[in-house]
């Protein structure tokens, strides 16, 4: 009887050697593999379903860039098409873009918004090297200094209109 009475009241001991070792290898290995990435959050200002009834005024300058897979078009909602910038072969001409977009905001300097549209082939990072440029210009001064001002930092994307 002292027997069974023995048995009945040994605890087991749990082994976890294995598992600690596993731990040591696999928690340096997910540090090391881990990849680090720094996040840039853009706000953008989407446009809105809702109408607000206003008294009809003198049109404002609304500024409109509509990326086409052979053309940029930069135009004014209300007036049309302003100019057309044609890209040289598989790569826009963006610093053109730009220097149209500083005579503009010299025309408009209170403007700050502009509405991107791209057509449905256009690549990602066409979209962003487009914003960038949309949104400020760098200026290289007396000192070799380059220096970034603001052109139209508030920006609305959309789908661009399909051409007959």
């Amino acid at each position: 009887m002292s027997r069974r009475r023995r048995k009945q009241h040994e605890t087991a001991e749990l082994n976890i050697t294995a598992f600690m070792n596993l731990m040591v290898i696999l928690v340096p290995f997910l540090l090391i593999t881990a990849v680090f990435s720094r996040l840039a959050i853009l706000e953008l200002n989407l446009p809105t379903s809702q109408v607000e009834e206003q008294e009809p005024t003198e049109p404002e300058f609304m500024l409109e860039i509509t990326v086409r897979d052979a053309t940029i078009e930069v135009g004014d909602r209300n007036q049309g098409m302003l100019t057309n910038i044609a890209s040289d072969g598989d790569e826009y001409d963006l610093k053109r873009l730009s220097e149209y977009l500083v005579s503009v905001k010299e025309k408009f300097p209170t403007k700050t918004d502009a509405t991107l549209l791209l057509e449905q082939d256009i690549a990602y990072e066409v979209l962003v090297q487009v914003m960038d440029t949309v949104r400020v210009v760098e200026k290289i001064d007396d000192e070799e200094q380059v220096l970034k001002a603001e052109l139209f930092p508030e920006i609305s994307i959309g789908d661009a209109p399909v051409l007959n």
